[in-house]
């Protein structure tokens, strides 16, 4: 009896687990050097609602993954730190969500001022990175809402792209 109630609990446990586990999906488009534009797909995981998980990047030539976060006004910097290996604190050297022209701005202002966007870092094979900002359109669905933006490879190249909504 006792083996059938511990039993029944792990089951009970396990599909609450993942009643709270969601996933999707995306793609986008790697801009060649004068080259024609290569496809990209996308696709996360996340236990907290979209609020933060895994996300992978399957470019032609090479896979990427990594941890994303969405920018809330209770996102801790510490929480971020992880972002920032390989690249800039702040990704100062990449202006934030707007045009070239735009300053950047220091971490603790980054999270104050972008609410509702999510961040990532991806890492491939070898010394191999990328970096992704994207624009949700329901924040409060977090990455279940669906979003936009792009990734910057560590060579400069970028990928755009897009997450339908659930």
């Amino acid at each position: 009896m006792k083996t059938t109630t511990s039993l029944a609990t792990l089951v009970l446990f396990n599909l609450a687990l993942a009643g709270c586990t969601t996933t999707g999906i995306g793609d986008g488009q790697l801009a060649g050097g004068g080259a024609a534009e290569e496809p990209v797909t996308f696709s996360w995981t996340s236990t907290d609602g979209g609020l933060s998980g895994t996300m992978t990047a399957m470019l032609p030539d090479m896979n990427y993954q990594g941890m994303f976060f969405q920018i809330t006004q209770q996102t801790r910097s510490e929480v971020l730190t992880p972002l920032w290996n390989n690249w800039n604190r702040g990704w100062y050297d990449w202006s934030y969500w707007g045009g070239p022209m735009m300053q950047p701005y220091p971490t603790t202002q980054f999270i104050t001022h972008y609410t509702g966007k999510v961040v990532a870092t991806l890492r491939g094979q070898g010394d191999q990175r990328m970096r992704c900002r994207f624009h949700l359109v329901v924040p409060a669905s977090g990455m279940s809402g669906g979003g936009e933006g792009q990734c910057q490879l560590a060579d400069g190249r970028v990928v755009r792209a897009a997450f339908p909504g659930k």
